[in-house]
């Protein structure tokens, strides 16, 4: 079982630390949360049933391992971290800063919108975006059908945009 996890382990961390870091934009709290779900995947390795693709079932330990921090650490959702801005300021020319910069503060509005919606909203699109699944998957890891998620993922986004808009007065 071990070489079994091994592999598997190997052969997924890249897409969970992926999906991660689109969730904290912070490497060091990806890094942490990539080994507990690895940790808690490997502890509950024996009960995966293969019901879906082993991506689905760690992406879903991750979505679990990231919300469970947030409740943990009553984590405050910032609007831009030091981090990122560094990290943006080295990356792009600064006449192109301000543009980035805004591109940023609206995904953070985006974000912070998406966190306030009800938890079914809030898991359909975080596995739609951030872990990059196809509905079918999405369904499959929800126990949902494919249509289903569709539906939830369209209302999710209507409802970030008129949250968006109404918190910028558009």
């Amino acid at each position: 079982m071990k070489q079994e996890f091994e592999k598997l382990y190997q052969e997924y961390f890249s897409r969970i630390y992926a999906f991660l870091y689109k969730l904290t934009e912070s490497r060091d709290l990806t890094e942490e949360l990539t080994q507990e779900t690895f940790y808690q995947a490997f502890v509950s390795f024996h009960r995966f049933r293969g019901e879906s693709d082993i991506f689905t079932w760690l992406a879903s330990i991750a979505k679990h391992t990231y919300y469970r921090h947030l409740r943990k650490n009553k984590y405050q959702l910032e609007c831009i971290s030091a981090e990122s801005l560094t990290e943006l300021y080295q990356e792009y020319a600064t006449e192109h800063l301000e543009d980035m910069i805004e591109s940023r503060l609206l995904a953070e509005a985006a974000r912070k919108a998406l966190f306030t919606l009800p938890k079914k909203y809030q898991d359909v699109t975080i596995l739609r975006i951030y872990a990059e699944m196809s509905y079918a998957q999405i369904g499959t890891a929800l126990h949902i059908s494919e249509n289903s998620a569709r539906v939830i993922y369209y209302r999710a986004k209507k409802m970030i945009l008129e949250a968006i808009k109404s918190e910028y007065d558009m």
